[in-house]
């Protein structure tokens, strides 16, 4: 098969979570122009169907659903409807997740009082480690589940982060376990399901600019904070993301499982200044 190929997915059904906006619906977009059936999910259902009624009037095949990655019960129904309409499941992206709030350090080189580890509010705590790590095992419980009922090989995708690699002190602290977190289950279910051919893997980006934590990334005091520690010397933009999204999704990448892709502009390479 030639090289070009191997990246078809047309006929195909991927299903995204936290797809209304930003990383999500870059993943769902990228679907959708490489000739997949998508369905949108987000907790931003009005986002969500904004975003599908789009797709559908640029001629792709788009669907919108409602989803709080930390309701199982939700969960396990809009997995049965994607199913239900589109007659399986071939691609999921477990993506949905939320900003941490600010870390011990401020933009500025300065200490942030609330980012300390005795000041940092537990509630936030148990909320990032609910939707960052509990939110993307019940998506990838979910994708399992109905992969291995389908028969057919699958991939599932998780993001992570680079800051599950490097410490990020800007970032909040919770998000760092998370994101480490997620990236280790990820090989484990990758062993565990090689014997379905379903492939698991994990992207892992740096900052990219998107509506997370209210949009401040859009800050030019915060990016001017990124951009000055990335080796390539600036944050990227959603777009950037969706040729590897396609890669991990499609049959191009048939041998990989276990994996997790670093796109970050080479930060983890020298950590975080």
């Amino acid at each position: 098969m030639k090289a070009l190929e191997q990246f078809d997915i047309k006929g195909r059904s991927a299903i995204v979570t936290g797809a209304a906006s930003g990383i999500g619906l870059c993943y769902a977009e990228a679907m959708a122009e490489a000739g997949a059936g998508v369905t949108i999910t987000d907790i931003d259902i009005d986002g969500a169907e904004r975003e599908a009624k789009r797709l559908l009037g640029e001629g792709y095949d788009a669907r919108a659903a409602h989803l709080d990655v930390v309701d199982r019960e939700e969960m396990t129904k809009v997995f049965d409807e994607h199913v239900a309409h589109y007659g399986g499941l071939d691609i999921a992206f477990a993506n949905a997740g939320i900003d941490p709030g600010a870390g011990f350090a401020a933009p500025d080189g300065g200490r942030n009082p609330e980012g300390q580890v005795d000041a940092y509010d537990v509630s936030a705590w148990d909320r990032c480690i609910a939707i960052n790590l509990t939110g993307v095992y019940n998506t990838m419980r979910e994708a399992a589940r109905v992969m291995k009922a389908g028969g057919k090989p699958g991939s599932i995708i998780a993001t992570s982060s680079n800051a599950g690699v490097v410490i990020e002190p800007i970032v909040g602290m919770p998000y760092h376990p998370a994101k480490a977190g997620v990236s280790h289950m990820v090989r484990y279910l990758a062993m565990e399901l090689a014997e379905f051919r379903i492939r698991v893997n994990s992207i892992a980006p740096g900052p990219f600019v998107t509506n997370i934590g209210g949009g401040w990334l859009q800050d030019p005091v915060v990016r001017e904070a990124w951009d000055s520690v990335v080796p390539l010397g600036r944050i990227a933009e959603t777009d950037q993301m969706k040729p590897l999204a396609l890669y991990l999704a499609s049959d191009a990448s048939n041998y990989v499982t276990g994996s997790q892709v670093l796109i970050d502009g080479g930060m983890a390479l020298g950590g975080f200044k």
